[in-house]
């Protein structure tokens, strides 16, 4: 069986730097906010070329305390509206419904599957305060045309970042386009922890502040809260693991290159839509997703010659139960993309025998 994802290999090799790393955890007697959080914040923020990383908890508290803390600082208010695209995944919008702010669902670019830039406009109405566009697959969102619209219009940009650990375009990286970036790193990421974990990255210090008091009971001085805040913190532990892997995440985003392009030279199916390949550090290939009309049959048919996939996403936030409000919105596009995606195995311990098998069974299908 081709696994989607064996993280139990990916993670073996470092085995010895990840042992040593909780070795020297445990030894240290401090196991929250300590030494090894602080230096994975200082390592990241240098990744990312960001003056600032906070450390929290998951990826979805990385969105949600961003969007608080603008509410802390002023820059948002109950009932503005942020723009996102209708095709991400839930995580976004609960990011923003949490903090009692108005999701407005935009359609993505059918190629890129990121938010299309051409229908914002319309989308902007006096109460649009903010646009958060997802990274999504690893392909960053057509950042330049996204921020020209947000400083024509003084309108914050929150970046999804939680699938684009690495994508840059003219020297910058994801996470450092907007005003804030959140990050996840969650096991199967392109930089995964040994469990839940999360940044924000910023070159905002007022934010910094706020954000640091919001993830820690909205406390900067024990026992002093400044804010209602959250029990979000980078675990220590976490952090220690993170930063050894930090080490190694360009020559695992090269490997998901390597495989991808096997894909998009090889794939030949008429049956199959490929992903449009970005600038070749523009994209850094967390999933690659074909898109396939039969896709039930396809799936199908790939396991059974033992070639594990999934799909990403089934059902789209705004036909979700949790979203009812949202259900009765026509979204044709978006709709389309969920009904036909299809992600084959991608990472960096796969092998290019393991690439020419999934090749040649995906060109073997027919309906």
């Amino acid at each position: 069986m081709i696994q989607f994802l064996d993280l139990k290999s990916v993670n073996e090799q470092y085995q010895n730097e990840l042992k040593e790393a909780f070795a020297k955890v445990l030894r240290s007697g401090s196991y929250i906010l300590g030494e090894e959080v602080a230096a994975f914040e200082k390592d990241y923020a240098e990744y990312c070329r960001t003056r600032c990383c906070i450390g929290v908890a998951n990826g979805l508290d990385a969105l949600r305390l961003i969007l608080r803390a603008y509410k802390e600082l002023g820059q948002l208010r109950e009932g503005d509206e942020i723009l996102v695209p209708a095709n991400t995944y839930i995580a976004t919008i609960l990011a923003i419904t949490e903090n009692r702010l108005i999701p407005v669902l935009a359609e993505p670019d059918i190629n890129t599957y990121n938010i299309d830039t051409a229908k914002i406009d319309e989308k902007i109405t006096s109460r649009t305060r903010a646009i958060m566009p997802v990274h999504l697959y690893g392909r960053l969102a057509d950042m330049d045309t996204i921020l020209e619209i947000a400083r024509a219009r003084s309108l914050l940009v929150v970046e999804d970042a939680a699938q684009a650990h690495g994508a840059t375009l003219n020297d910058k990286i994801a996470g450092s386009f907007g005003n804030a970036g959140g990050f996840s790193f969650y096991p199967g990421k392109n930089l995964g922890a040994l469990g839940d974990a999360g940044a924000i990255t910023t070159d905002d210090s007022q934010l910094d502040e706020c954000l640091r008091a919001l993830r820690n009971y909205g406390s900067q001085v024990k026992y002093e809260n400044l804010y209602q805040g959250f029990n979000s913190r980078l675990d220590e532990l976490q952090a220690a693991i993170l930063r050894v892997k930090l080490k190694y995440l360009a020559a695992e985003n090269n490997r998901r290159r390597q495989i991808s392009e096997m894909y998009l030279k090889n794939i030949s199916n008429p049956l199959v839509t490929l992903p449009q390949a970005a600038e070749p550090s523009g994209h850094v290939w967390h999933q690659f997703v074909i898109r396939c009309p039969q896709r039930e049959k396809l799936q199908r048919f790939l396991g059974d010659r033992n070639i594990q996939t999934l799909v990403h996403y089934p059902i789209p936030p705004h036909q979700q139960q949790a979203y009812r409000q949202f259900n009765h919105l026509c979204f044709p596009i978006t709709e389309k993309i969920h009904r036909e995606v299809l992600s084959l195995p991608v990472n960096s311990v796969m092998s290019n025998d393991d690439a020419d098998k999934i090749v040649d069974a995906v060109n073997e299908f027919r309906c």
